[in-house]
């Protein structure tokens, strides 16, 4: 009851961005940005069970059964295996590097894994009285000025879509798609070539909000390459069992006794 009402509290109560300020200075966050740490949720805690999210019981059961099917080598839980986009806000570990352009209307955000974009709107707008959900969702950013520059970009990010995932461990969202994402994205006081991204999820699947400190490592002369996940993707499914097509086509089981799979519908026989 308690996180719906803070969640209910943060979709209604945040007031619109104010358009940039006049003459203020846009921060340099050219070059490519590589991630920095594990590619869980939380990259500064172990990958696992060292993640301790703050999920609620029927949630964890849920997390249990993901992390028992990855150890029996099993995939289906994991929508970015099925060529899904990872979505907010599993998009943000960048498991490929991203690229952060700053413009005066918009700061977007393309990374190369499975080629998402977001774009967040520092245009001075509200909230559209409908938005139609998406992976990346609908983003809406504030800066904050000092001597004249700004220096810190404030987003929420609402209306997202499933199904999503927080991590390869199977970390899940809620299934009503009410997440709502708050970040705040920096350079490193000490060193400008570390963006901190910290991201605070507001979930009916968590007791509690959980924020977590993502940072990127940037390379100033990148080579940009291309991932097309069709073109990579080596596992198949049926139903919910993962099988692996081997480098000569051959359908491969995934874990020990793994039955093949239904072939009834080549039988010309079967009813």
């Amino acid at each position: 009851m308690l996180l719906a009402v803070a969640i209910t509290a943060l979709a209604t109560g945040v007031p619109a961005p104010a358009r940039a300020a006049e003459g203020a200075k846009f921060p340099d966050w050219s070059g490519q940005w590589e991630r920095i740490g594990n590619g869980s949720f939380d990259p500064n805690k172990r990958p696992e069970r060292g993640q301790q999210p703050p999920l609620t019981a029927a949630y964890r059961a849920t997390w249990e059964a993901n992390m028992a099917e990855e150890a029996a080598g099993g995939q289906s839980y994991n929508t970015q295996v099925h060529c899904l986009p990872g979505g907010m806000p599993r998009m943000m570990t960048a498991y490929q590097p991203m690229e952060v352009i700053v413009t005066p209307e918009a700061t977007y955000i393309a990374i190369q894994f499975f080629r998402e974009l977001r774009r967040i709107y520092t245009d001075g707008r509200d909230w559209p009285a409908q938005i139609t959900p998406t992976f990346s969702g609908y983003s809406i950013g504030r800066w904050t000025v000092t001597g004249g520059s700004f220096d810190a970009l404030e987003v929420e990010t609402r209306a997202l879509k499933g199904p999503r995932i927080l991590d390869p461990s199977g970390i899940p969202v809620a299934d009503d798609n009410q997440s709502i994402v708050r970040e705040r994205f920096a350079l490193d006081g000490a060193n400008a070539d570390i963006l901190h991204d910290v991201i605070t999820l507001f979930d009916h699947a968590l007791t509690r909000p959980w924020t977590v400190d993502k940072t990127y490592r940037r390379v100033r002369d990148p080579t940009w390459l291309e991932d097309i996940c069709a073109e990579n993707n080596n596992y198949v499914f049926v139903g919910k069992e993962s099988y692996f097509r081997s480098v000569d086509g051959k359908l491969m089981p995934t874990r020990k006794n793994q039955p093949p799979p239904e072939l009834r519908g080549f039988d010309a026989k079967a009813p």
